[in-house]
């Protein structure tokens, strides 16, 4: 069982994001806000949810959420400020977004950027810890996941539909034989050789 919030009497929003380790394609997150003891069995990390179950715990989230954003950042900005940074960056933008202002924030992973003045804990594998990290990690990973699908049928050779931007075999094959995208992340090592000299 999820608990429900890690700060008491505060107003929390739990942080996630998805796309960190894609080649190409924005990297997303989300900020959740869930009413005080809020219960949902369901809800946990959206890597252990099938893609099915993740997208009817969308439409739960949108609608038990005191308050919910998405966040992004382009492939260009991650390549100008790096993919830690950008990480941060859409977290921020989703807080940025929120409807109604957190007093507290818990982040998935090991390290965040302060936002504003706000108290905040990082959570390793938060995502599988507190509701509000496993639905964030929901919302940034389907719709993160409609993006990358729309980008796949304007570039169905990177087998994107599949992947999701990730660095598989195909998605390496497909590099090599039709170079890259104006969604391609150039800072990244696109061949997986261990080599940035892919002729861009």
């Amino acid at each position: 069982m999820l608990k429900s919030h890690y700060y008491e009497e505060l107003v929390e929003a739990g942080c996630d994001e998805a796309g960190r380790g894609c080649l190409a394609g924005s990297v997303y997150a989300a900020a959740v806000i869930l009413p005080e003891n809020y219960e949902n069995d369901m809800l946990n990390d959206s890597k252990k949810l099938s893609a099915k179950k993740r997208y009817v715990l969308r439409e739960i989230i949108e609608r038990d959420a005191l308050a919910w954003a998405v966040g992004v950042v382009t492939p260009e900005e991650i390549d100008k400020i790096n993919i830690l940074n950008a990480s941060f960056l859409a977290m921020h933008r989703a807080l940025d977004q929120l409807g109604t202002h957190p007093e507290a924030i818990i982040i998935d992973g090991n390290r965040f950027k302060p936002y504003r003045d706000l108290p905040f804990t990082t959570i390793v594998k938060g995502d599988g810890k507190y509701l509000s990290i496993a639905a964030a990690s929901i919302l940034a990973k389907t719709y993160r996941d409609d993006y990358m699908l729309s980008l796949a049928e304007e570039y169905p050779q990177y087998d994107w539909q599949s992947n999701m931007g990730y660095p598989t075999k195909k998605h390496r094959e497909a590099i090599r034989k039709y170079g890259i995208t104006p969604f391609h992340r150039k800072s990244y090592n696109l061949l997986g050789d261990g080599q940035l000299s892919f002729d861009f």
